[in-house]
């Protein structure tokens, strides 16, 4: 009897390491934090990758990977990682907006939404490590070899009584798209619209912007601008968007530039000092917004604006700026909505041309 007890607890301990290992084991083709300690950043192999404060994407960057009230978002390719967006959420009430990056934070009240992640719709309390590894699941049933990597993002109310969360999620058959739902807490005040904004698009230069009839670029959009701040034109409505062949709704913007224009830098001592700003990944990159062609009203638009100089904070002094190479282009790029629990968008980073991406969805 004894030696059938022992025999018991050590394959129950041996079951427990395995476990345990299994936990640690890296994934075949996900990119997931080994456990709850872990940097918290998410994504999948040969395609999007995304993280949360203090987690940047890229390596080499500093810890804290940039500005606080952002959720970084990357590319994965030959086992190297690259920033390539910030994605800001901007929730409006009573008309006015506000923004996650530069709304003071309730701890500490300097600029950013402080952000942590949850494997369920389950509010948790705010955790600077990763705190869950992602949900695995298997989202059509027509096809269960199809996996779903899916992670919760809280965030601090916000000062308008705004207090939305998300859930992002990457499909194994879309690995460039992250998909983002969008809920708000019960004590949330109304939001009449929370739009979630790719906000940094004038690093990789997106200058040509794809829609039904045409395509618009920023140079011609933005011509003779050469001040420091935003400066933005109309937006666009539903019916000005490409269609695709099952109704989505997708604008595509990508730069004017070839890969050897785009990765190059100016040899001067004000360039060489903001080094930042080059073009780090090693391959062109497409960046798109899609929207389900049965999820929409007739309040969607896609909104973009520009910049002829790259940001340099909240400085007035036009000599904190350098002039973006090629001229003016689009900065944030994103749909807006009225807000309904749930809306869903999609947004993406494909290594594909504009013509390639659309011919795919006629």
């Amino acid at each position: 009897m004894k030696t059938n007890r022992y025999i018991f607890v050590v394959a129950f301990l041996m079951l427990l390491f395995y476990q345990d290992l299994q936990s640690q084991t890296p994934d075949k083709n996900w990119i997931r934090p080994a456990n709850a300690k872990s940097e918290a950043m998410w994504g999948i192999n040969n395609g999007i990758v995304f993280s949360i404060w203090p987690t940047g994407v890229e390596g080499g960057q500093e810890k804290t990977g940039g500005p606080r009230g952002l959720i970084r978002v990357g590319y994965e390719n030959k086992g190297e990682i690259y920033l390539i967006n910030f994605l800001a959420i901007e929730p409006v009430v009573n008309g006015k907006i506000e923004f996650s990056e530069i709304s003071p934070s309730l701890i500490d009240n300097q600029w950013g939404k402080v952000m942590w992640a949850g494997e369920s719709a389950t509010e948790t309390a705010y955790f600077a490590g990763a705190k869950t590894r992602g949900a695995i699941l298997h989202p059509d049933s027509r096809h269960p070899e199809v996996e779903e990597l899916s992670v919760y993002i809280f965030m601090e109310r916000f000062k308008n009584g705004a207090h939305p969360y998300l859930r992002l999620f990457i499909r194994s058959d879309h690995p460039e798209e992250l998909g983002i739902e969008v809920f708000n807490h019960s004590g949330s005040t109304l939001m009449q619209r929370c739009a979630v904004t790719a906000t940094m698009g004038n690093y990789s230069r997106l200058r040509k912007l794809h829609l039904k009839d045409k395509v618009v670029n920023s140079t011609d959009l933005y011509k003779g601008y050469d001040e420091v701040d935003f400066t933005e034109k109309e937006s666009y409505t539903a019916a000005q968007l490409w269609k695709a062949g099952n109704g989505d709704l997708i604008a595509v913007a990508e730069s004017d530039e070839d890969f050897k224009s785009l990765s190059s830098w100016p040899q001067e001592k004000s360039y060489l000092e903001r080094t930042g700003w080059r073009y780090r990944p090693n391959l062109k990159l497409s960046q798109y917004w899609r929207k389900d062609g049965s999820g929409y009203d007739s309040s969607l638009v896609l909104r973009v604006n520009g910049r002829a100089k790259y940001w340099s904070g909240a400085s007035r002094n036009k000599q904190d700026y350098i002039n973006i190479p090629g001229g003016p282009s689009f900065e944030n790029f994103e749909l807006r909505e009225k807000y309904h629990s749930g809306q869903k968008f999609y947004y993406g980073i494909t290594r594909k041309t504009a013509q390639e991406f659309l011919k795919e969805y006629k």
